[in-house]
């Protein structure tokens, strides 16, 4: 990336849980970069929604450091981070009573000390994020009511609200249909053409073409390979990352992945 200072360093990471005796995350070493869209590609229980925890700070390494925008992020203060990292979860606490644009403006939390109300700037903002994401009639529907795309988006709404130059999203279309899987997708693009970093975690191969510019492959805790869509999206890798035989094919217009038989693979 040339002189490019990276979003996101990660130097020789791992991450233990208490009372295990394994590390869920081993030397993991990356670099994010800024306005590229990077997919953290694994099987479940590879440790890519830890590996986002860590980035968060909700988890601290066990071994080796964090950099964000060139500072140990043990040195940011939560308020700090929380300006510069959003999280787009994949469950989110929507059994509140509250409507659409007031849960939206709790991505203003950074910004107001305690006790602040949000003013009119906050507002407006909350409602910029609503209209630019093509929800603004929502703003006073009860967040139960929505549908789980709705919710997706209302959720993206409040991160955006948030500021963040980097965004997180943890398998942001797992329980999504097509049209809502689409629209997900291309934000993430079109965040990114706006110069936001966008990282998201999915176990689904076929979310990443045209859309994803780097991948970082992981499986065990492990990370298999980092590099472009292009080269990660291999056979071979896919087949050592997933324990199983993956095929890929390859046309003009579109890439698509697919197991090629349920026999195991030897994986390492």
């Amino acid at each position: 990336m040339g002189s490019v200072e990276a979003d996101i360093v990660i130097q020789a990471m791992s991450f233990r849980y208490p009372g295990s005796s394994v590390d869920a995350l081993e030397n993991v070493s990356l670099e994010i970069y800024p306005g590229s869209v990077t997919a953290i590609l694994g099987p479940n229980g590879s440790g890519k929604t830890t590996l986002l925890h860590l980035l968060l700070g909700l988890l601290t390494p066990t071994r080796g450091k964090i950099l964000v925008k060139g500072k140990d992020q043990h040195d940011l203060s939560r308020r700090e981070l929380s300006r510069e990292i959003g999280l787009v979860a994949q469950e989110d606490d929507f059994s509140f009573d509250l409507p659409v644009l007031e849960y939206v403006l709790m991505g203003r939390a950074p910004y107001l000390k305690l006790l602040q109300l949000p003013d009119d700037r906050d507002y407006e903002l909350a409602v910029q994020a609503l209209a630019q994401l093509g929800i603004g009639d929502m703003a006073h529907r009860s967040v139960t009511t929505l549908s789980g795309g709705e919710r997706q988006l209302v959720t993206f709404a409040r991160v955006l609200v948030q500021q963040p130059s980097i965004l997180l999203l943890d398998e942001p279309t797992s329980h999504l249909d097509l049209p809502n899987t689409h629209q997900i997708l291309q934000l993430v693009k079109a965040m990114s053409r706006q110069g936001k970093t966008m990282i998201f975690t999915t176990h689904d191969p076929n979310s990443i073409p045209g859309v994803a510019s780097s991948v970082i492959l992981m499986r065990a805790g492990r990370v298999i390979a980092a590099g472009p869509s292009s080269d990660m999206l291999s056979e071979e890798l896919l087949s050592q990352t997933y324990g199983v035989e993956i095929e890929v094919h390859r046309s003009d217009q579109r890439t698509f992945v697919a197991v090629r038989d349920q026999s195991t693979y030897s994986a390492r």
